[in-house]
């Protein structure tokens, strides 16, 4: 029988703090690397992060944020939620994962998307 394996992904969603207040970007970036670590402990098989630029999601480098998760991490695997290939440069991407892979004790999974709506898109023109 094979064993069911659960995992976890997150693009950063901007929340709403206790105090009422929009939590900041770079807090919920901290937040996310203590939900990897706290994945990991709980004995979670995956934990992924997305790419997204927009304004409510903190998150628009993934292999930055598994790296620090990767610091911290022992045994979960860790990968990207989505990785945006229409707004990239695909030799900088094979490099940047190149590099999180020599962080990582097995290759990171990876997803691969285009952004399709402009309101996702970073280089659409807004009016």
């Amino acid at each position: 029988m094979n064993e069911v394996q659960l995992g976890l992904d997150t693009f950063g969603d901007v929340t709403i703090g206790d105090d009422g207040e929009r939590v900041s970007d770079a807090q919920t970036i901290r937040d996310i690397v203590d939900q990897a670590v706290l994945a990991d402990e709980v004995g979670l098989s995956f934990f992924g992060v997305g790419e997204h630029h927009r304004h409510e999601f903190a998150v628009s480098s993934p292999e930055i944020v598994l790296a620090a998760a990767a610091a911290r991490t022992e045994q979960i695997h860790l990968g990207t939620a989505v990785t945006v290939l229409s707004s990239d440069d695909l030799v900088r991407v094979y490099e940047r994962f190149e590099t999180l892979d020599a962080l990582l004790r097995c290759a990171p999974r990876s997803s691969s998307g285009a952004a399709r709506s402009p309101s996702c898109s970073p280089c659409s023109a807004t009016t």
